[in-house]
């Protein structure tokens, strides 16, 4: 599956693809006026990142708790279920003289629920597409999320201007119910990838069956805190410039589209594997000029830039799909996800901390700073853990044994189970 139009003529990519661009909209809209609105009613950067990115603190409490469910739920029911449950929470928190700690109350509850949605909707999509087709598909999606975010962010921007921000959010509500519809009608009716109740104990056991192999363990690490880390750089874009907030964050989706759709349609798989590492520090580097508060302008040009290096999301998670056995997709990509907008959610209240004591440019530096000193380390940790592996396969069997290791390295190429070499799920590296 090497193109576009062979994507959409697969049956139930194209539901799952607008009510996936409804719900992104809805998100973007919701977010940029429940920021602004919050600005506006606290005055403080902190706030208004923690009520935008906040709920995504919430997802650590999900990825502990409800992730079993992701494989073990009927996708097209949960899904439904997930959207109504956003469109009845956005249209609340709309509501006038809503307390800030009912509103946070909220936004917590939406958080919990929407890290069960991620494992279920790209554990169903890794289902509907081929193998091979994942990575593709993965990145029209990426695309659609950055078209949706700029549309949204401006469409978003000039309703808050225009009409109010509790204008705006019911706005929100109604895409996410539209997007509900979409799931109800358009997908079909499947069963559940594993069988057997979900369950706090089974969420833990699988959580360190996934955790337990070294490669894939870095592969979540590279996945989580470097992109959280740019995500804290973007939490203050409302703090940095009001007026502007909506332009910054336009910018920035307009460089991951880009990003995406070069990394995904044309960039070849040997090279791809490459790109990671350069990727991520361009996500990070440019950001690094907000130590001197360029204008709007030159802020806008820096964030497009950047956000480029968005597309190394894609190359991590076709790593992390070849270390992961099939049936545990769903809970892979979720706990991906999950950990991933936990770190986003974290980085945000740290950003707006740092943004408190000192000031909006000076926290966006900081954390840039740390985002590229993190992906300096684990590439630092990831070569010692190669050369490591390549110490005990090239190992007399006098030496292994005296290293603790009974087995001799198998055969190269593929295992009895089908999977490459040094990528099966319980071959630890």
């Amino acid at each position: 599956m090497r193109s576009y139009s062979a994507l959409f003529r697969t049956r139930e990519f194209t539901p799952l693809f607008l009510s996936t661009a409804l719900r992104s909209a809805a998100s973007t809209i919701g977010g940029l006026a429940l920021a602004t609105l919050t600005y506006r009613a606290t005055g403080s950067p902190l706030l208004s990142a923690l009520s935008m990115f906040g709920p995504q603190l919430a997802q650590v409490v999900g990825a502990t708790t409800l992730l079993s469910a992701s494989d073990r739920l009927p996708p097209r029911a949960t899904l439904t279920g997930i959207a109504l449950a956003f469109a009845l929470g956005t249209a609340a928190m709309a509501t006038p003289g809503l307390p800030i700690g009912a509103l946070f109350a909220l936004l917590f509850a939406m958080g919990l629920i929407a890290s069960l949605g991620a494992g279920v909707g790209w554990g169903l999509l890794n289902e509907i597409l081929a193998k091979e087709g994942y990575l593709l598909g993965r990145s029209v999606f990426n695309m659609s999320n950055g078209l949706m975010q700029i549309a949204g962010f401006a469409t978003g921007g000039v309703l808050v201007a225009t009409l109010s921000p509790r204008t705006t959010l019911l706005t929100s509500a109604a895409l996410y119910l539209a997007g509900a519809l979409v799931t109800r009608l358009g997908l079909s009716r499947r069963p559940p990838r594993l069988s057997g109740r979900p369950s706090i104990a089974q969420t833990w056991r699988t959580n360190a069956q996934l955790w337990s192999v070294r490669p894939r363990r870095l592969t979540y690490l590279g996945l989580w805190i470097p992109n959280g880390l740019v995500v804290g750089v973007e939490s203050l874009y409302v703090s940095y410039d009001p007026g502007s907030a909506g332009t910054l964050f336009a910018c920035a989706a307009l460089g991951m589209l880009i990003g995406d759709v070069t990394i995904g349609r044309f960039v070849p798989p040997r090279l791809r594997r490459q790109l990671a590492v350069p990727l991520l520090l361009l996500l990070a580097a440019p950001n690094l000029l907000f130590a001197f508060g360029p204008g709007v302008w030159v802020a806008a040009l820096t964030v497009c830039v950047a956000s480029v290096g968005y597309g190394a999301s894609l190359v991590q998670q076709e790593r992390l799909m070849s270390l992961t056995p099939p049936e545990l997709s769903g809970h892979a990509l979720g706990l991906h996800s999950a950990g991933m907008l936990t770190m986003q959610g974290v980085s945000a209240a740290l950003a707006g901390t740092i943004a408190q004591l000192t000031s909006p440019g000076a926290a966006m530096t900081v954390m840039a700073a740390g985002s590229v000193c993190v992906t300096v380390g684990l590439v630092v940790a990831g070569r010692r853990a190669e050369r490591g592996r390549a110490e005990n396969e090239c190992a007399t069997p006098a030496a292994r044994a005296e290293m603790g290791v009974t087995h001799a390295p198998g055969p190269r190429g593929r295992d009895s189970t089908g999977s490459p070499r040094g990528t099966h799920p319980d071959d630890d590296a």
